[in-house]
């Protein structure tokens, strides 16, 4: 390592300027050792590519290399900051503020490229956050953080602590700036009395003095007020990229500039109460903005919407219970393919535990008793019992919903059309502000600091770009207070286009019993055993038999396995019973009335059938006759016996399929894609994941179970299901709100852009209607989706 005198060189890893010693390696220089330290990490693991994103895209590293995180390897600081914990599996997330451009993104989402035991890291830019998974028998989270410390990416740990602070002092450092502002607007008018009463050149050196003093008062609003502006106007240029900011940032230093000249040189009184008039007007609607998102917010409170029941004992006796309710120390029962809604102990025996819901990994884990489970794994095999440890926000089983595993390939490409719009939309309003400063120059020279500065900040893409976030976010809450609970905004945006709904029959169209009855004998004893097995599985048909069984389901089940689309099997009390179709249980169906049967033999023995007289949902044919636009068709693993009643309450068009097996249903769902149909799937999750996942929309239709496959894009309520039709409307009227939307916000900058080019246009008067054009777009998406929902109130 050489060191060498420093003559003004930049480091080339994060840019400053070299003013003591210089550290050299490979004729590239650097600020000091952690910089440097930093290259030489990069360029062992072939990483160099960092810096051609951007030039010096680093952190500077003096500092960093005397922190300690032994203390995160402790299990009791573990148990409170990882979001999921197993031997070969862990997740966290940090809070990392030094997050600032693109190069930084790229870096921290190749740590695996690193360090090996690191399995995958993905960025949020807009939060600085960092989720990474990784595999603790190979790397500890102590080294994890001083890696990121290392490259200059600090972790904040404390973190919900930290981000509740960060917000607070956001807040406070906006209301501090707009006072700022505010104060020195107020005074620098006061102090342009004299030129707005136009006094004589008696009174020149009292002007003289005020304008002196406007400058004063300008220069902190510059460049503290106003700071936010030339931040992200800084950093997308160095990114190669436009944003907002950037004309913000050029108007206000054209004003600026041109006052000092004016007041300079005597010119004129300059434009610096224009100035400083923009910026807090610029702050004000920044922080009304803020306040009216916030009261119009999509980002929804899953605790209304998300239509999950939980079985808990309390008051002597198990009672389904909504996710929202549940409390540490509740007592829940999870049966077969459920999902565990919250981190909680184990209190059975035994019990394996499916986390591909979290890992995207179909691996099964065995925990015994006292052992944690983290929210999100699935139960397989027989019901266990568990005690709530942490209640668990259902945000948080929506993000593992929203994992990029469960993604679909064309998700979020209107929000990337959106973003890519306006981008380029500012490079137009860049060019037309040259324009018209050129003109204004040869025309009348007076006006073209004005109209330059109008042309800049009249103009803008915020509108545009919040009109889709809104409008589908909106029409979220509505879908939510109806029943349908969808994992994001995109899905609106492909509910609209949907041509082709094919269902599921039992437990989707079908609900709820008349009668149960079983023809054979049965004692007691095998009750007790039928009803234990049945209200382990979470099939519909299930479902009825062990409701329609008077008994207590309570009692031990050995061997416990639920075969897909067959039946369930298990050792209750030494006796081996097998409950399901004809096939599975070794019987020979006689199938003589549209009923469905249920198959009963206990040690290999025919003991009879269940005949269940389902009945439709209520509303269901009166919802499919008013969908005479789309396309419908019915995939059923069930036999033909209900296919007179199905076929009279379906279109005659309509294609009905039985018998069918989990790869038949998906082939359907793919034979019409290729037909060039967007289709929606409509089953209950338990034999038609692959179904719903093929389609373009799945929906799991639910009543009180915990059920749903996270390959779905939204659960509905089974008493929301006669409703299909009118969200599937509703879908197509967010689309067309959305277009409306753009429209206005074209019209808009259309007019203002005419006004402010033309010299009709004040900056002071531009800055006010800036954020206003925003707040009325959003306002109109937000009350037009309401008004839409509020017209079809009494049909939903």
């Amino acid at each position: 390592m050489n060191v060498k005198v420093a003559s003004q060189l930049r480091c080339y890893h994060c840019g400053d300027t070299i003013t003591t010693a210089q550290f050299k390696q490979e004729e590239k220089s650097f600020c000091c050792f952690g910089c440097q330290t930093v290259y030489q990490i990069l360029k062992e693991n072939d990483l160099c590519e960092y810096y051609s994103f951007d030039s010096s895209p680093g952190i500077n590293n003096s500092s960093t290399f005397d922190v300690h995180y032994d203390y995160l390897d402790e299990p009791t600081v573990q148990s409170k900051l990882l979001q999921f914990n197993s031997p070969n599996f862990a997740r966290v997330q940090f809070a990392v503020p030094a997050i600032h451009c693109v190069s930084c993104i790229w870096l921290l989402e190749n740590l695996n490229r690193i360090d090996e035991g690191v399995l995958l890291s993905k960025v949020n830019f807009g939060k600085r956050t960092v989720t990474i998974d990784y595999n603790p028998e190979r790397i500890a989270l102590s080294k994890i953080a001083n890696r990121l410390t290392s490259l200059g990416y600090k972790p904040v740990i404390n973190l919900q602590a930290k981000q509740d602070q960060h917000l607070l002092t956001h807040d406070k450092n906006l209301i501090l700036k707009i006072a700022i502002a505010g104060f020195c607007f107020g005074n620098i008018m006061l102090f342009s009395f004299p030129e707005y009463f136009g006094l004589g050149s008696d009174e020149g050196f009292l002007r003289d003095t005020f304008s002196y003093l406007n400058i004063l008062l300008a220069i902190p609003v510059l460049f503290y007020s106003a700071s936010d502006y030339f931040t992200a106007a800084r950093r997308a240029v160095l990114q190669k990229q436009i944003n907002i900011d950037v004309p913000i940032a050029i108007g206000l230093i054209a004003l600026f500039t041109r006052s000092l000249y004016d007041i300079g040189f005597h010119v004129g009184p300059g434009y610096l109460d224009s100035l400083v008039g923009l910026v807090f007007f610029l702050l004000l609607g920044r922080w009304f903005q803020s306040k009216t998102y916030a009261s119009l917010s999509f980002d929804r409170d899953y605790t209304s919407y998300f239509p999950l029941a939980i079985l808990t004992f309390r008051d002597q006796k198990w009672t389904s219970v909504l996710l929202s309710d549940l409390q540490p120390g509740d007592t829940i029962r999870i049966r077969n393919q459920e999902i565990i809604p919250a981190d909680s102990i184990l209190e059975s025996e035994f019990a394996l535990i499916n986390y591909s819901f979290v890992t995207g990994e179909s691996t099964e884990t065995a925990v015994r008793k006292g052992e944690n489970i983290f929210a999100g794994g699935k139960l397989i095999g027989k019901p266990a019992t568990f005690i709530v440890h942490k209640s668990t926000s259902q945000s948080h089983l929506t993000s593992l919903w929203n994992n990029d595993i469960f993604q679909k390939a064309d998700e979020q490409t209107y929000q990337r059309t959106i973003d890519r719009t306006a981008r380029i939309f500012t490079w137009i309003i860049l060019f037309i502000a040259a324009a018209s400063a050129a003109y204004w120059f040869v025309a009348d020279s007076s006006k073209m600091w004005l109209v330059l500065t109008s042309v800049l900040i009249i103009a803008c893409p915020c509108a545009l770009a919040l009109s889709a976030p809104f409008t589908y976010g909106s029409m979220l809450r509505v879908f939510g207070k109806y029943g349908l609970y969808l994992k994001n905004a995109d899905v609106v945006e492909r509910l609209s286009s949907i041509s082709t709904v094919v269902f599921d029959k039992t437990g989707t169209l079908t609900s709820g019993v008349s009668d149960v009855s079983f023809s054979g004998e049965l004692s007691e004893e095998e009750k007790h055993g039928i009803a234990l097995l049945t209200a382990a599985s979470i099939h519909p048909l299930s479902v009825l038999i062990s409701k329609s069984i008077s008994t207590e389901a309570s009692g031990a089940i050995e061997n416990f396995e639920e075969f897909v689309g067959e039946g369930v099997e298990g050792i209750v009390n030494g006796c081996f019973y097998k409950i399901g179709s004809a096939q599975f249980v070794g019987a020979i169906e006689i199938q003589t009335t549209a009923l469905p049967r249920v198959y009963v033999s206990i040690n290999n023995e025919m003991k009879g059938y269940y005949s269940l007289n389902t009945s439709l949902r209520k509303g269901v044919g009166e919802m499919l006759d008013r969908m005479k636009n789309i396309n419908l068709s019915l995939v059923s693993g069930d036999g033909a016996a209900d296919k007179k009643r199905l076929t009279n309450l379906f279109p005659k068009n309509a294609e009905l399929k039985f018998n069918q097996s989990v790869h038949d249903k998906l082939n359907h769902i793919k034979g019409l894609q290729q037909d060039s149909a967007k289709v929606m799937m409509v089953g209950d999750g338990l034999n038609d994941s692959g179904a719903l996942k093929q389609s373009d929309v799945g929906l799991v239709v639910t009543d009180d179970t915990g059920v749903f496959t996270p390959a779905s894009d939204g659960i509905i309520h089974g008493k929301s299901i006669s409703n299909l039709d009118k969200f599937i409307e509703l879908g197509k009227s967010a689309t067309f709100i959305l277009k409306l939307s753009f429209i206005i916000s074209f019209i808009y900058n259309s007019v203002g852009l005419s006004f402010a080019v033309t010299g009709h246009l004040t900056p002071l008067v531009a800055a006010i209607l800036m954020p206003l054009s925003s707040i009325s777009v959003v306002a109109f998406a937000t009350a037009s989706v309401n008004y839409v929902a509020y017209q079809k109130r009494m049909l939903l």
